[in-house]
């Protein structure tokens, strides 16, 4: 009897991608063009995940609609032209990911994926840039779905790769990637080296911390052992 396809999916900032200093400087610049002083670094990182209209209203509740998309289209002006500039520098790939992904896609039974709240311009200049065009079998991204946690992105993935939920696994660094893999009943792996407090993580239903990629092997096979 043949091994049943297992299915992978990752979350990008904070997980495959450091892009921690585009981030604030996006949101920098995108507050400073409607003359209001940005968040601090924590909580514009404790929004990384969400959607960004959502992650706006999250951190400026009070403020009007209409000041709130203009800043969101300010933080994607600003995203786009640091990423013209200096795209590798602001967003380079952890330690181990490039190596991981690597030895994932060549595995026969096992397929990868994308679930971001990154839009589609934005992730398809990523994956060119770090040549990760081939490696994933199905992207997800915020044109197309709502925001985490919401488990639309995890069942396109799992619809798109024909892979049963059982079978499937989210690696992410922040509550909305466990609370989404919870949602759409797969198992999260949370990794310590993201947005999030690994406390946060654990909360938020984590089946297991990593502190380096060279532990996702390990903890792959415990998952998929149990089902």
């Amino acid at each position: 009897m043949s091994a049943p396809l297992r299915l992978v999916i990752f979350d990008v900032d904070g997980t495959l991608v450091d892009s921690q200093a585009h981030i604030v400087a996006s949101m920098a610049a995108a507050f400073g063009r409607v003359g209001l002083p940005a968040p601090g670094r924590e909580e514009t990182l404790s929004i990384v995940g969400l959607s960004l209209p959502v992650a706006i209203a999250r951190l400026v509740p009070d403020l009007d609609a209409v000041t709130q998309d203009r800043i969101v289209e300010g933080y994607r002006d600003a995203f786009a032209r640091l990423r013209q500039q200096d795209g590798a520098a602001l967003s380079p790939l952890y330690p181990g990911a490039r190596e991981v992904l690597d030895w994932l896609a060549g595995q026969e039974d096992v397929l990868l994926g994308i679930a971001t709240g990154k839009y589609r311009r934005g992730m398809m200049h990523l994956m060119g840039l770090h040549g990760l065009g081939r490696v994933f079998h199905t992207v997800q991204v915020a044109d197309d779905h709502p925001s985490k946690p919401h488990p639309s992105m995890i069942k396109a993935c799992l619809s798109e790769t024909g892979v049963d939920s059982e079978h499937a696994v989210i690696l992410g660094d922040t509550v909305f990637d466990m609370e989404m893999g919870r949602n759409a009943g797969i198992r999260a792996l949370g990794v310590d080296w993201g947005y999030h407090p690994c406390e946060d993580l654990v909360a938020a239903g984590a089946a297991g911390i990593l502190d380096s990629f060279a532990e996702l092997e390990g903890a792959l096979r415990r998952i998929w052992s149990e089902t």
